[in-house]
């Protein structure tokens, strides 16, 4: 009975807290995680983001830092900083000094600084903290090679990891410049977001400033620190405007360094033409991680490897060598799709991952197609894709999330795989000039300052016998005709409406046969509730035109209505 009665209190204590995190309570703001309710609190009122971040790496176990966050806030109303991390020294807001000590200011997982002490408008919070460094369970990992015993430092902040490294507004959709400062060991090199500037030597260890970024989430920023060797191609003089790989000293030799060089510097080429924007985050670093725990990870500026996949002992087979240059192409191509164009919140991870791994297989198309890069994506994706929507636990590509501190379980076979061949599919019905116009419209609206936009499968403003897919980041469904508070590709590019406005882009695709397609495509998701015409902002919803009655065998992520023309997906985007 005491087994029984313990379990009943957790389950009631689990209910009683998802309640209150739907609900926004105080309690639910600051509960473990981020909760997604407190994350669209902030996103409403919080503007203009910067971090200055100091880091001292010369402890073996311990990073000590200060950051001072900048912001603008459009009411004065309590701030809410994520931060889990080993201790808070200090703790100011405005001028003003608080007790960071205090469980009502900091409860562990957040840092709650009251409205008295907040602006409306432009505020500085200075926050002197320790974070730890080891080789698993922290922000910064550490490795020790075994040939000659050197340590090396890297950070993985994906997906909810920035507020155990620093206090911050650890959401992907409020970005933010980083100014970084690193002090580190004499022998030491270290990498950054940023381009290296200035650099202060002390007796023992060197103090690296960094230039300050373009807009950051918080789960891109990175650093890795030890004694690295840098290697440039030959001949190439050691500028910002140059590809750099880092590596293991004691691995450098065996490293393909011109290969690898060159594999990311075509991909930053071709990407730049075929999205119509050239790379935007200038320098371009990358560096082979050991111990990395994923094939790659695109931090902007810094992107990093897995050593072991890189580098290969024997002779590689095909395989191998094209995995590794679709490993290069996934990542380069989240510097568009997914950096400079980024989720509002990680429920849209299928549409970032998706997105990367498809247009690596269409450069590899274009950059070597005698490789037959179409029967490697089809082998790579489309079994484990099958494999795991024909089982009981199957999820669909679109995934609800309440708390960030989950978004780890949503990584998976339907994410990397699934989701690449739903926008084959798209990219099928749409033909291959819609779909790269409709993705180049929206990086280009970008350009123009545009702060909140979703993104752009693709567009075509003059096709017969035609489906209107439509993207909205929120509210209603969209009306027949278009509408003056969000623009669509049927009426010209993206515009900015507000800061904080709903967008839309439309996509026109050939109606033939596209309910059995998708329908076939999906088929296995669970299916929901058909609902009235209002589109959730926790769903995806298809429309068919002409109207059709309600098709109850459609999977999950889709319902028709008789009401409206278009699929309306929830993927909001912030750019």
């Amino acid at each position: 009975m005491i087994r029984s009665r313990s379990a009943l209190a957790l389950a009631l204590t689990c209910l009683t807290r998802q309640a209150s995190a739907q609900s926004g309570t105080p309690d639910a703001l600051l509960a473990p995680g981020v909760p997604h309710v407190l994350a669209e609190q902030r996103a409403v009122h919080i503007r203009d983001v910067r971090y200055a971040l100091s880091l001292d790496l010369t402890r073996a176990d311990t990073a000590m830092g200060t950051v001072v966050v900048r912001f603008t806030q459009r009411t004065r109303r309590d701030v809410i900083l994520d931060f889990r991390g080993l201790a808070v020294s200090g703790l100011s807001a405005n001028g003003h000094a608080l007790a960071g000590n205090d469980p009502g200011i900091w409860n562990r997982a957040h840092l709650r600084i009251p409205a008295s002490d907040i602006r409306a408008g432009a505020n500085e919070i200075r926050v002197a903290f320790a974070t730890p460094i080891a080789a698993a369970g922290a922000s910064i990992i550490r490795s020790r090679d075994a040939v000659d015993g050197q340590d090396y430092l890297y950070t993985l902040l994906v997906p909810s990891d920035a507020n155990l490294l620093f206090p911050c507004f650890d959401q992907p959709d409020l970005k933010a410049k980083v100014t970084l400062t690193v002090t580190a060991p004499r022998r030491w090199a270290v990498l950054a977001n940023g381009a290296a500037g200035a650099a202060d030597t002390a007796p023992t260890s060197i103090t690296h400033h960094f230039a300050e970024t373009r807009p950051l989430s918080t789960y891109l920023v990175a650093f890795a620190a030890g004694p690295f060797t840098v290697l440039l191609r030959p001949g190439a003089p050691a500028t910002r405007s140059e590809v750099q790989m880092w590596v293991r000293a004691s691995r450098a030799r065996e490293a393909e360094a011109q290969s690898l060089i060159a594999m990311n510097r075509d991909a930053l080429h071709w990407l730049g033409q075929w999205f119509g924007v050239v790379y935007p985050f200038g320098k371009y670093d990358f560096l082979l991680a050991p111990v990395f725990p994923f094939g790659g990870m695109e931090h902007p500026g810094a992107v990093f490897y897995n050593e072991q996949s890189f580098i290969f002992r024997e002779r590689p087979t095909v395989s191998q060598t094209l995995g590794r240059q679709a490993t290069i192409f996934h990542e380069v191509a989240h510097q568009w799709f997914g950096d400079y164009v980024t989720m509002r919140w990680f429920d849209d991870l299928w549409l970032k991952e998706g997105f990367a791994t498809y247009m690596a297989a269409k450069m590899q198309a274009a950059i070597a197609p005698t490789a037959n890069p179409w029967k490697t994506f089809y082998l790579r994706n489309k079994p484990v894709a099958y494999g795991t929507d024909a089982t009981a636990g199957t999820t669909p590509v679109w995934q609800e999330l309440d708390n960030l501190e989950q978004a780890k379980s949503n990584y998976g076979p339907i994410v990397y795989n699934k989701a690449p061949g739903v926008l084959r599919q798209l990219n099928y019905l749409v033909g291959d000039s819609a779909f790269q116009a409709g993705i180049r419209n929206h990086p280009a609206t970008i350009g123009r300052r545009v702060t909140a936009v979703n993104a752009t499968l693709a567009c075509a403003t003059r096709m017969p016998r035609v489906i209107r897919i439509a993207i909205v980041t929120s509210g209603p469904a969209m009306p027949n005709g278009p509408n003056p508070a969000r623009s669509t590709c049927a009426t010209g590019p993206i515009r900015s409406m507000s800061a904080v406005g709903t967008y839309a882009t439309t996509v026109l695709v050939p109606s033939t046969n596209i309910n059995a397609m998708i329908g076939a495509a999906m088929s296995t998701d669970r299916p929901t509730d058909r609902a009235g015409a209002r589109v959730s902002p926790a769903r995806m919803a298809m429309y068919s035109n002409p109207p059709s009655a309600p098709n109850p065998s459609l999977p999950r992520i889709f319902r028709l209505s008789s009401e409206n023309s278009g699929m309306l997906v929830r993927n909001g985007w912030y750019s």
